[in-house]
């Protein structure tokens, strides 16, 4: 009889929880994203909260129909955006509170991960990576940071050595996309739309050693958008062209600084666009490879953080 770890995460716009089994097998990975209301650029976080808590019994009905509830062996969830002191977001108080309560009610050991380990741990996935030390890259609706990861146990430590300075590549993506009368989050529309797309001339480009700037680049593309000087699929490719350029100027500066390491990891929602996945190269560093996480685990999921309730269970020997 197989036996199975839940992972628990209510970001800032999507609800997931993730099942694996021993073998570390994905066997659920449910995810139901937030609403937002046309034409607007997102949630705040109490309409979040209120969407969370609604989702959860509705998704763990999925868990319930799928696997028998006494076979989970443990349980896992979020607590916070990242793995640092401080760091506090109020929509991970819904899982941390349905973990904790699901975990309790059914006699079961607990653990808390950070969001982003969670991103980690799923980008990681089927990567066969040993490394101790290497470089992850962040790229959401809220995050572009790019981070020198260590593995502690059954832990990631983080140290933030580049990003952006201002908004993250997600934001750019959505307020364009928003702009242009797309649904938010407008990435995966961005994207399609851009397949038919030509890159326009001059695209701004603004980074300084480890650090982009995306707002000038930002301003340059909604007053494009609004004196209709291209057609919304080349600004697509544009954005998308922007971003990829950024971040291969970024990458390219910190393995110069960073020697010994040459694998580099990208996770999150915007790891999931094609662009990127297809033309982010480090042509002058034969060396790096660049590992995307699967575009199924890119996005925000439970299945992370079910895969280190597994791990966490077998290092504190609880199975």
């Amino acid at each position: 009889m197989n036996k199975y770890y839940l992972g628990i995460d209510t970001s800032a716009y999507t609800t997931s929880i993730g099942v694996v089994d021993r073998d570390f097998n994905i066997i659920l990975n449910l995810k139901k994203v937030l609403k937002v209301k046309k034409h607007t650029r997102g949630l705040r976080q109490q309409e979040a909260v209120f969407q969370h808590i609604n989702n959860i019994p509705v998704l763990m009905d999925v868990v319930k129909d799928q696997i028998s509830i006494k076979d989970i062996l443990s349980v896992g969830y979020t607590d916070k955006p990242r793995n640092i002191e401080g760091s506090y977001m109020p929509v991970f108080n819904v899982s941390k509170s349905y973990g904790s309560f699901i975990s309790s009610i059914l006699g079961l050991k607990s653990f808390c991960f950070s969001h982003q380990e969670g991103h980690i741990e799923a980008g990681l996935y089927n990567k066969y990576i040993e490394d101790e030390k290497f470089i992850v890259v962040h790229i959401s609706g809220g995050t572009t940071e790019i981070l020198l990861t260590e593995r502690k146990r059954e832990r990631y430590i983080t140290s933030i050595i580049g990003g952006t300075k201002d908004i993250s590549a997600g934001k750019l993506i959505d307020r364009v996309g928003v702009d242009m009368g797309l649904d938010f989050p407008s990435g995966e529309t961005l994207d399609l739309i851009s397949a038919k797309g030509n890159l326009i001339p001059k695209i701004p480009i603004s980074f300084s050693n480890n650090w982009i700037n995306f707002s000038g680049p930002e301003t340059f593309f909604l007053r494009s958008i609004s004196e209709r000087r291209y057609k919304n699929e080349d600004i697509a490719k544009s954005v998308l062209r922007c971003i990829e350029k950024s971040l291969e100027g970024v990458l390219i500066n910190i393995l110069k600084q960073y020697k010994d390491i040459n694998k580099i990891i990208i996770v999150g929602g915007v790891a999931s666009n094609n662009y990127l996945r297809e033309n982010l190269k480090l042509y002058n560093n034969s060396n790096a490879s660049i590992y995307f996480s699967n575009t199924n685990l890119s996005t925000d999921n439970g299945v992370g953080i079910a895969l280190l309730t597994k791990k966490a269970m077998e290092v504190n020997r609880w199975n």
